[in-house]
């Protein structure tokens, strides 16, 4: 996502998203019946009612900071697709083109950097892969928990050992009442 589209998203959604921005305590206050207006309660009220919009705010500037991450890493998606398509794929027809008509639209222009324009990307990069090896780690850690309550449970049926000590009688119960059921139809 373009800096301009996370300003305006920004713009659009979180700056007239602040209560104080669409009601006033003044404001607020005046819904009220005249006789409860004076209320210390009305206050409170409303900087609850203000905390909870605050959050719900704050969530949406989450979700714009997470779209902006996922741009970025799409785009970064397609420039490496097309990179490798271009690779792949290196048509007679295509480069007549580019010789012909020089590069078009279509083409990859790599970025030409400075010191000072690569290190902000080096520095965006860097984080994103930080990003993407904390979720990795985290997938990690639910994946070898899994295992190893998957590997208790069997040992558990190795061994005989189960939560329900009830569950033997109940399997041995319940096959018994299969096998009744069984000759009968026979």
């Amino acid at each position: 996502m373009a800096t301009n589209e996370a300003t305006i998203l920004r713009n659009y959604l979180l700056l007239p998203a602040r209560l104080p921005t669409i009601l006033s305590l003044q404001e607020f206050t005046s819904l009220f019946p005249k006789s409860q207006q004076s209320s210390p309660q009305i206050r409170t009220l409303y900087r609850d009612l203000q905390q909870q919009r605050n959050v719900v705010v704050d969530g949406v500037s989450q979700n714009i900071d997470a779209q902006i991450r996922q741009g970025k890493a799409l785009r970064r998606e397609v420039i490496k697709a097309r990179r490798e398509a271009e690779l792949e794929e290196q048509d007679d027809e295509i480069d007549i083109e580019r010789m012909l008509f020089g590069s078009t639209s279509n083409t990859i222009h790599p970025k030409q950097h400075t010191l000072l324009t690569i290190l902000p990307d080096m520095d965006e990069a860097i984080t994103d892969m930080e990003r993407e090896i904390q979720a990795i780690e985290q997938e990690e850690a639910a994946l070898l928990e899994s295992i190893k309550q998957a590997v208790g449970n069997m040992s558990d049926l190795r061994y005989g050992r189960f939560a329900n000590p009830k569950l033997k009688d109940e399997v041995l119960d319940g096959l018994q009442r299969l096998q009744d059921t069984c000759e009968r139809k026979a």
